[in-house]
Parts: structure tokens; C-alpha cells; sequence
């Protein structure tokens, strides 16, 4: 796609995207996951060890994704 400088100038317009994909896509690869049984580990905190956390994880003491259990918000 072209997009003339010029254009983008006046207005103060912007282009953008997402390189995760849309909601096809991200639907896709869900269902791809499902269908081969791919999971994903994380580790699962409160939110009140949320500063723990990121202690540990500028220590590089972290081997899973954090995931916060929006139960403990």
C-alpha cells in the first residue's frame, strides 16, 4: 500500500497496525492450539504480590509468563 507523505501531514493523521492479527486470526490460532493440544505455562499472582513480582523479574528470576488473577483486583 502507498500512502503519500504529504497526505499524512495535514491533519496530523497517523497509519498503524497490529502484528498480532485480528480477531480471525487470533481465532485461528486458538483453535490451532486447541486442535493440537499446545498450551502455554504461566504463573499465576495476586495483585498484591504484584511488586514481588516485578522484583523477580528484573532479577530474571522468572521462568513463566505472570499472569495476574483478576479475582484478587
Amino acid at each position: 500500500m502507498e500512502i503519500p507523505a504529504f497526505a499524512l501531514c495535514l491533519g496530523r493523521k497517523s497509519v498503524s497496525d497490529s502484528t498480532t492479527g485480528g480477531i480471525a486470526e487470533t481465532q485461528e490460532m486458538l483453535g490451532f492450539c486447541a486442535e493440537y493440544n499446545i498450551v502455554f505455562d504461566v504463573e499465576l499472582i495476586r495483585i498484591t504480590d504484584i511488586n514481588h513480582a516485578y522484583k523477580r523479574m528484573v532479577q530474571g528470576d522468572v521462568r513463566y509468563r505472570f499472569v495476574i488473577d483478576t479475582a484478587t483486583i
